[in-house]
């Protein structure tokens, strides 16, 4: 069990909250949420700030700047916002030695849902009042934070093609998963790969690999219970894709849905602490991390972080359960 620093203690129990918020995450109304957060925040007596990217501001930056407000006043940063805000504010955060706050606002929140925090966010809020600092782990990709998952190949060009219906269609499970369907049709790559982990070498081919690090998401798409469980014990859970044509791939989609992807004979899922990918004649390669894209040289090497998030959670009685 990771030790708590007095810092991140006495910063969670009386210190201010640097909010990075997202207004553009999910389908709320910002302004109302904003509300909502500070209504409770201020009645709770506890100092707060909304932060929101300026003109000329990343995402990244704007975390960057809430850590160095924490830190001068020994105070909480918190993400507003979905997984991708989360991941971004997260990387900032992480060995800060600042406590991390979430209020999730987006679409899917594995995050927040797999850590029991409600997704209304005046009870998300209530968390940052009374929760308690609890060490979370992380996962990197080449020093890139990823808190839910990360994957090469197939995958990041669904999540790339979902964005885009997204601008024209909106929001919804019901578009990533049409999305999902047209980038089914059109993708036809496989992927070369050699993968070391643990003094132990293979060669792989595969449309795409996936590295996750959420026990929920894991769960929902029906991956062995062994590798899922295995993110709560320190290590991360590969996913790889055998050669299959546009029929199967389909097949594959409709068993994640089902929660039965585990189940699949063209499915190969193992764990690791540490593993090296290295894609035969690629200097550079598409990465996603918690649904943001990037471009990474090569080899690519996925780990677990050595050190947690000191995360608010709630407190067992105000845990929710996962719907």
């Amino acid at each position: 069990m990771t030790d708590i620093p007095e810092f991140a203690s006495q910063a969670a129990r009386h210190g201010p909250f640097f909010i990075v918020f997202n207004g553009g995450s999910g389908s709320r109304d910002a302004g109302e949420e904003q509300q909502t957060i500070g209504r409770v925040l201020q009645d709770g007596g506890r100092e707060f700030e909304f932060l929101q990217c300026e003109a000329s501001e990343s995402m990244d930056m704007l975390a960057r700047r809430a850590v160095d407000l924490a830190r001068a006043r020994r105070g909480v940063v918190v993400a507003a916002g979905g997984d991708g805000t989360i991941n971004a504010v997260a990387n900032a955060v992480l060995g800060s030695g600042c406590p991390f706050g979430v209020l999730p606002q987006g679409t899917f929140n594995y995050f927040g849902r797999d850590n029991a925090i409600s997704q209304d966010s005046g009870k998300a809020a209530q968390v940052l009042l009374a929760g308690l600092v609890s060490p979370v782990q992380a996962g990197k990709v080449n020093g890139r934070l990823f808190l839910v998952n990360a994957s090469v190949g197939l995958y990041p060009q669904i999540l790339e093609d979902r964005e885009a219906w997204k601008k024209q269609f909106g929001r919804s499970r019901f578009v990533a998963f049409l999305s999902g369907m047209a980038t089914l049709l059109q993708s036809r790559r496989q992927l070369q790969l050699r993968i070391e982990s643990a003094g132990q070498a293979a060669s792989l081919r595969t449309p795409t690999l996936f590295v996750g690090n959420n026990r929920l998401q894991l769960t929902r798409a029906g991956i062995d219970e062994q590798h899922a469980e295995s993110v709560a014990q320190g290590q991360l859970a590969a996913v790889a894709v055998r050669p299959i044509g546009t029929l199967a791939l389909f097949g594959l989609l409709l068993r994640g849905l089902l929660g039965r992807l585990g189940d699949a004979e063209n499915i190969r899922s193992f764990s690791f602490k540490r593993l090296t990918v290295t894609p035969r004649g690629m200097k550079r390669i598409k990465v996603a991390t918690d649904g943001e894209i990037a471009w990474m040289q090569t080899p690519l090497v996925f780990e677990v972080a050595q050190e947690p998030l000191l995360l608010l959670v709630p407190m067992p009685a105000d845990q929710v359960k996962v719907e």
